[in-house]
């Protein structure tokens, strides 16, 4: 097949290396209990620890904080990893790709200190608090607030669509904390959860797809956090927080979306030379065939230029408008070509017990969280 053999220009002897240690992970603690994990709404809670033991979360975080001192290629082979075997369920990519960088960004020292290495073992997982019911991708307009009440800030309001939302211990909160229109009022506070008064989780939301992965409602009322908790230790920075950061959000969801279509062809090439018709594989029909062709050539132009975005990134050049388009290309490339391979499974494609059902549900979705594509096109054009 023409994606054999595929290796990206980033990779290294240490990124093979690593790839065969999350492979592992993945065989022998996720892809078992995947059907599990459907069932409860989430992974295990110990799912995060195991992972912590061994050395795969925060892995591109400075080793003084308790990270693997690595690179966004090393979260690329973990998001790649859990694309190969289409694993939504782990929302690793939220607590390391994207959490763990708010703080070692933009933390102060002694917030890095607090918080990183515990997240790096897996004794704190963490959540990001965006999205309200009422504000969608309109972040510039959200209602929770923070009030200062001498050394706390008092939080109330509520957030929808939180991955990690049931295991998170420490949750990064976008709230307003001024009366400043717009951007200028918003910042970033990191409150641990647990056992904390005011603090409620919501119910757990019933999803078209994405069945495994931890996602439910928050709700903050007359809620304490202690003020030196904004993340920086200055208020009205966390919409600039929140633009530097998301490039990097959209690539990693692109790099998933990129090695999820690449498997679902693979499953799909495997069926159609197992799966008879009219008394031969169903392979040998043209039209099987050139479905085919088109999706791993698709796929592997997808992934050539994700694997070019990411070595921009890792080189500290890739821009907003790049990962905008990686985002969207990536991830309308992933619904094409899994909607394709899930034709040819014919009837069987609508069986849930077929992965190709599962990832059919599973990819709606990436077309919308991290930035709609159609804010994706809006923020290219901006650039024009």
């Amino acid at each position: 097949m023409i994606l054999d053999g595929y290796r990206g220009a980033w990779e290294t002897q240490e990124t093979d290396d690593l790839r065969d240690l999350a492979r592992g992970f993945f065989a022998k603690e996720i892809v078992p209990h995947e059907a599990r994990f459907a069932e409860q709404k989430q992974v295990d809670r110990d799912t995060w620890t195991r992972a912590g033991d061994a050395g795969l979360l925060c892995i591109s975080i400075p080793e003084e904080y308790g990270g693997g001192g690595g690179t966004f290629a090393h979260e690329a082979v973990l998001l790649q990893e859990q694309g190969f075997v289409g694993d939504t369920s782990w929302g690793n990519s939220v607590h390391s790709t994207i959490n763990a960088h708010y703080i070692n960004a933009f933390g102060t020292e002694e917030q890095k200190r607090r918080w990183l290495p515990r997240m790096a073992t897996g004794e704190l997982v963490s959540a990001i608090a965006m999205t309200e019911p009422g504000t969608g991708s309109d972040l510039q307009n959200i209602t929770t607030r923070a009030v200062r009440d001498g050394d706390e800030y008092v939080i109330n309001g509520a957030k929808t669509f939180i991955t990690n939302g049931s295991h998170a211990d420490l949750v990064i909160i976008v709230a307003r904390t001024s009366d400043e229109p717009g951007a200028k009022g918003v910042s970033l506070i990191v409150a641990e959860v647990n056992d904390l008064s005011g603090f409620s989780r919501g119910r757990v939301l019933e999803k078209v797809g994405l069945h495994g992965q931890d996602t439910r409602e928050l709700f903050f009322e007359d809620m304490r956090v202690p003020a030196e908790n904004v993340l920086g230790g200055a208020e009205g920075r966390g919409f600039i927080q929140l633009m530097q950061q998301l490039p990097q959000e959209r690539l990693a969801i692109a790099v998933g979306g990129a090695a999820t279509a690449e498997f679902a062809v693979r499953e799909t090439v495997a069926y159609a030379k197992e799966r008879e018709a009219f008394g031969r594989p169903i392979l040998g029909f043209q039209n099987t065939k050139f479905v085919l062709a088109e999706c791993a050539t698709e796929t592997l132009s997808v992934r050539t230029f994700i694997d070019h975005l990411t070595s921009e990134h890792i080189k500290g050049t890739l821009t907003t408008e790049q990962a905008s388009a990686g985002k969207y290309w990536a991830t309308d490339a992933q619904n094409r070509v899994v909607d394709r391979c899930l034709q040819v499974f014919g009837g069987y494609g609508y069986m849930v017990e077929y992965p190709i059902a599962r990832l059919y549900a599973d990819a709606r979705v990436q077309k919308i969280y991290g930035g709609t594509n159609e804010i994706m096109k809006e923020l290219i054009a901006r650039g024009l």
